[in-house]
């Protein structure tokens, strides 16, 4: 595989920001502060980061970063890799102890994105997609490829525990007729869940997130088989100066079930 250096260091990576995570989530009364776009951060999300990108940019000095609680200067733009990290995304599910946040790393070459993880820190939960080598699972040492649902009807939804908006909500009572079940579900773990197979169909059309909260999912839909796209039905492109989904995106197991 082309990126399995980068692949096995980007685990051993996430590994060291989640042992920190975890030891802060399970044995501490932590702190919480508000960001200038009104937004929580804890100190498990900058000792995550930390970890992480320091882990990285020892083996990688060349590859830019884009990093969710450094300064961005931009100088990323003019790499040909860059590493994107959200060392705590779900930082709301993580203040409220619910166990579902995860930790996004993607590596992007050129706009696009060639290698994704998303690990889900309090299961010790890892999955993690290739360009054009598929997504996986890993289940205890073993690797089990992954893959979206063929259904076209009765379909599952899975909406955000913190975030969901009148339009969403709109959106699903619109197409009913093809909604079997709706389900919140915390972070990332909503696009692990669709190309696990495990549901079909989920939303988030607000302007407010940014490049390393959807980057990995982005790869891990698409190796999966499913579609990853904006309202519009483009791809996301990434490594951008404007770091938001200004239009936000949806996420489907098929271009069939990108129900607007």
């Amino acid at each position: 595989m082309k990126y399995e250096k980068e692949l096995n260091d980007a685990i051993k990576a996430i590994e060291l920001g989640a042992e920190a995570m975890m030891d802060i989530y399970l044995h501490t009364d932590f702190t919480v502060t508000m960001k200038s776009d009104n937004s929580p951060v804890t100190e498990a999300d900058k000792l995550s980061e930390r970890l992480i990108k320091d882990y990285l940019f020892e083996r990688y000095p060349t590859y830019g970063f884009l990093a969710e609680e450094e300064e961005d200067d931009l100088s990323r733009l003019e790499k040909e890799y860059v590493w994107i990290i959200d060392p705590l995304d779900g930082t709301k599910n993580f203040i409220a102890r619910d166990d579902e946040f995860t930790i996004n790393v993607a590596l992007c070459y050129h706009h696009e994105i060639v290698l994704a993880l998303i690990y889900i820190p309090a299961k010790k939960d890892l999955y993690w997609a290739m360009k054009d080598e598929g997504s996986y699972h890993r289940v205890g040492n073993q690797d089990i490829r992954i893959h979206v649902s063929d259904r076209k009807s009765h379909l599952r939804v899975l909406t955000s525990v913190f975030h969901f908006n009148d339009i969403e909500e709109a959106l699903i009572e619109k197409h009913m007729d093809q909604i079997d079940s709706v389900e919140k579900c915390g972070s990332s773990i909503k696009a692990c869940y669709v190309a696990s197979g495990l549901a079909e169909l989920s939303y988030r059309m607000n302007p407010n997130t940014k490049e390393w909260d959807t980057a990995p999912a982005q790869l891990l839909i698409k190796e999966a088989g499913g579609v990853f796209l904006t309202p519009s039905l483009k791809e996301l492109s990434n490594n951008r100066e404007d770091v938001y989904n200004r239009e936000g995106y949806v996420i489907a197991n098929c271009l069939e079930n990108v129900l607007l």
